[in-house]
């Protein structure tokens, strides 16, 4: 018997918790997942663990859930007002754009802050169909994650009143060196070895393979070169 009625009080807590939720959610205000800031994704996470533990264990007392599922969507849209209101409090509650590429060079020093390797850039890119580094002016995390590429003027995509122009031509790189370690393979499919990539890397004066942070050849048989210790310290401001 006591389980039959723990079994009816799950089933009416999910019954009144759903509706509940669904109330709080566009109380909160419309957001897509994947552009969720950080202070609202813990808010997600909090009501899940709230919502979970009433559900799961009838002990819970429920109304102080109900209590607490309000409060915490009350906090939220308080925080949210806030964030407008006060720039600055927006910033410490959000993180910032970061720069990784500019002028067709990684920005190595930005990418070992937020973690992000060679590979998760360049997949990035390809996702926003950009395959050659040098195509790109600058490239920004933002603070969801997400990738905001901006390419050079002459690699824009042409806009319809500019249609009768040439299209810009692009071409796809291959990997070579990565984080000073010789991409072999890369290497036989475009048909050279590592004696013709380290002649190569001699006419720009580069003797230490282990000082070249990326390296990569596009269609046209161009070396592309981001070394370790750049020498430039070129920085773009990123402003709210």
């Amino acid at each position: 018997m006591e389980l039959f009625i723990d079994l009816f009080k799950v089933l009416f807590r999910i019954i009144t918790i759903l509706p509940l939720m669904l109330i709080v959610t566009l109380f909160m205000g419309k957001r897509s997942i994947g552009e969720l800031p950080v202070f609202d994704f813990l808010v997600i996470l909090t009501l899940g663990s709230v919502v979970g533990a009433d559900i799961a264990d009838p002990n819970v007392h429920h109304l102080p859930t109900v209590w607490a599922i309000i409060a915490i969507a009350l906090l939220q849209k308080l925080i949210a007002w806030w964030k407008i209101k006060n720039h600055k409090v927006g910033r410490l509650l959000s993180f910032e754009p970061t720069l990784v590429i500019y002028e067709g060079q990684f920005h190595i020093k930005n990418m070992h802050k937020i973690s992000y390797s060679i590979d998760n850039i360049l997949q990035m890119l390809r996702e926003k169909d950009v395959f050659s580094m040098e195509d790109v002016h600058f490239a920004l995390v933002e603070a969801n994650g997400e990738l905001s590429v901006k390419l050079k003027p002459e690699k824009e995509p042409v806009k319809v009143e500019h249609v009768q122009s040439a299209l810009p031509k692009t071409s796809i790189e291959y990997t070579v060196i990565m984080d000073g370690r010789i991409q072999q393979k890369a290497l036989e499919f475009l048909g050279h070895d590592e004696a013709w990539l380290r002649e190569e890397l001699l006419k720009k004066d580069i003797v230490n393979i282990q000082d070249v942070f990326y390296a990569a050849i596009n269609e046209e048989r161009r070396l592309h070169i981001t070394m370790k210790t750049p020498g430039y310290t070129q920085n773009v401001p990123i402003f709210h």
